[in-house]
């Protein structure tokens, strides 16, 4: 006899209709009004406690939400362990886009690692400047080519064991990358549109897939945007690993780093810190509220 309380992991949500897979099997639960009156919008990571309303069917209700380790904003999923930012040479990197999901990544204390997809396109080897760049400011950066394989095995070790997201803009190859890992899935690849230079969305919905005992990766559909606006100005430097060693040794206490002067993070512009991700850090500032 199934217990009539059991405790899942929501994998998927649609419409209002939720995907819990439990020890005993996956029920398709439906989230109670309670939910909606406080002001809970159940993610796919969540762990929840539901309600059997049928065995044979497998359909019940979430009844909880568990208790959230972090949660990023875009996409919306909960409980991950890391984010895998996945770029590629094509389309050119919006280094904009990354550096504010990596931002929010900071933020949620969410380990974060950059993935460069298409790198047998590189024929200039410009990803390795990437490469520097990023790893100045404590990043782990893996090079791969989904068309060749190429990095993909260090790419898997890195996220065997954990519960992982892949995300990116679409047309990068996110899909791609995840069936030459895991080909049982045979997720849906798009190619770019010849009109926009942008990729198509493949994947329409986030969806948590258990690929092995104990590792869970999202696919989650692409962005071309992505907004830290919740964000203050005066916040925004404690979201950036390179500029913390130095924080505490500026002349002003609330030094935003920009135009004041003995400033311990500029001195570092060049040599510790990236100038690219600085500029960039600058034009975040002067946008925020």
């Amino acid at each position: 006899m199934v217990s009539s309380i059991l405790t899942g992991r929501i994998i998927k949500g649609v419409g209002g209709s939720y995907q819990v897979v439990t020890d005993i099997g996956e029920f398709t639960c439906q989230a109670r009004g309670l939910f909606r009156k406080e002001g809970i919008t159940p993610l796919v990571g969540d762990f929840t406690r539901i309600s059997v309303v049928d065995e044979e069917k497998q359909s019940g209700y979430l009844l909880e939400i568990l208790p959230r380790k972090n949660e990023l904003n875009r996409p919306k999923i909960a409980n991950i362990d890391q984010a895998v930012f996945v770029c590629a040479i094509v389309p050119p990197i919006s280094f904009e886009v990354m550096d504010a999901f990596l931002i929010n990544c900071e933020e949620q204390n969410v380990s974060a690692i950059l993935c460069i997809n298409k790198i047998d396109l590189d024929n200039e080897k410009e990803y390795q400047e990437v490469i520097k760049s990023y790893e100045k400011a404590k990043y782990k950066v893996l090079a791969v080519s989904a068309a060749s394989g190429f990095g993909l095995k260090e790419l898997h070790e890195t996220i065997e064991g954990k519960t992982s997201i892949l995300a990116g803009p679409s047309g990068v190859g996110k899909s791609s990358i995840f069936n030459r890992l895991y080909p049982q899935y045979s997720l849906a690849v798009g190619e770019l549109s010849t009109k926009i230079s942008r990729g198509k969305h493949t994947t329409r919905h986030t969806s948590l897939l258990k690929v092995s005992d104990n590792t869970f990766l999202v696919d989650s559909p692409g962005f071309t945007s992505f907004s830290i606006n919740h964000i203050n100005k005066e916040n925004l430097q404690y979201n950036y690993p390179e500029f913390k060693p130095y924080l505490d040794e500026c002349y002003y206490n609330n030094c935003i780093h920009i135009s004041e002067h003995d400033c311990a993070v500029k001195a570092q512009i060049g040599l510790n810190i990236d100038i690219g991700r600085y500029n960039r850090y600058v034009r975040f500032v002067k946008g925020a509220n």
